[in-house]
């Protein structure tokens, strides 16, 4: 088995609400005994849309070792909830950029004689937290009562998990005010960073804010490294990060980076990545992904030095 992101369950804080189970599009999650349960790893996607369903704090996602994901026992569980379950799952894969896993699913309704449901055809938007748009999964979550410690983005947007809610800001540029100057002046320069979430499991490639942007892939370690990244590098630019070995699932990425080209019409991509062998991986991951787009953007490569934080450009 493989370690990836999957739901873990804190029994003594549930109380067997539901709420979570409903939040789930993959049938992965049900009540038994009082409890939720999660009822099939391979049918837990870790993106966490069931998180912020719960008013209670019993969920979170965790790496451990776990059984793979399979796209086609989801839709064999699914299958006899209705037509409306599959809409919404197909609208979460395709709002989240889970693109080789919406078209698997294809494949298999196809397979199967099923036509795919017409709600499933609008314009995606699942509803949870990095999602943004009015799909059939977002109706669904806005016809449920919101749990009180949602938060209710810029756009409206609410449900799902609140640290992945997308959402766009004006970076803080120079400080102003006369808290900002006070953390200007003990913390350095402002933060350059536009939006949320940055990291690329939890990104909505289809998000507005990456229309037509520069795009930055950074890997996790270079803000760390470089202590001018958010001038030299972030400034004007949105923001994705990747660890290239420790991430699990990293066959998304692919899917990701090249929604963020296809569908967004970046205008830029800039790969940044440490001095060390492992850091090419990200590299890599870049490359695959552009083999399959369907327009050529300018890609530059920065690579930060481990000792010393210095820019080298490629």
């Amino acid at each position: 088995m493989a370690t990836r992101t999957v739901i873990e369950i804190n029994e003594d804080l549930c109380d067997g609400c539901g709420l979570c189970a409903g939040g789930c599009h993959e049938g992965a999650l049900r009540i038994i005994d009082g409890k939720a349960r999660l009822v099939g790893e391979s049918l837990c996607d870790g993106l966490g849309a069931c998180i912020g369903e719960c008013p209670r704090g019993a969920l979170k996602t965790i790496q451990r070792e776990a059984e793979e994901y399979s796209e086609r026992r989801v839709l064999d569980n699914i299958l006899p909830m209705g037509m409306a379950t599959v809409a919404a799952h197909l609208d979460h894969l395709k709002s989240h950029g889970q693109d080789s896993w919406y078209n698997e699913a294809l494949a298999i309704l196809k397979e199967k004689g099923l036509s795919v449901p017409a709600a499933a055809k609008a314009e995606p938007g699942c509803g949870c937290g990095g999602s943004a748009g009015a799909g059939a999964g977002a109706a669904a979550a806005q016809a449920r009562p919101a749990p009180s410690f949602v938060r209710m983005t810029d756009n409206g947007m609410s449900g799902g998990c609140p640290g992945s809610a997308a959402r766009a800001f004006a970076s803080a540029g120079t400080p102003t005010s006369a808290p900002a100057r006070a953390a200007g002046a003990s913390g350095g320069q402002a933060s350059r960073l536009e939006q949320w979430p940055v990291q690329l499991h939890l990104i909505n490639p289809r998000a507005p804010y990456f229309r037509g942007a520069d795009i930055l892939v950074a890997a996790d370690c270079t803000a760390f490294a470089c202590g001018a990244f958010h001038q030299a590098l972030l400034a004007g630019r949105r923001l994705v990060i990747a660890c290239p070995k420790l991430d699990s699932g990293k066959e998304i990425y692919v899917d990701k980076i090249r929604a963020l080209v296809n569908e967004s019409g970046a205008a830029s991509l800039t790969v940044a990545i440490m001095d060390v062998p492992c850091c090419g991986g990200l590299k890599r991951l870049v490359d695959e992904a552009l083999t399959g787009t369907a327009q050529a953007i300018p890609v530059s490569t920065v690579i930060v030095s481990a000792e010393g934080g210095s820019l080298t450009w490629l």
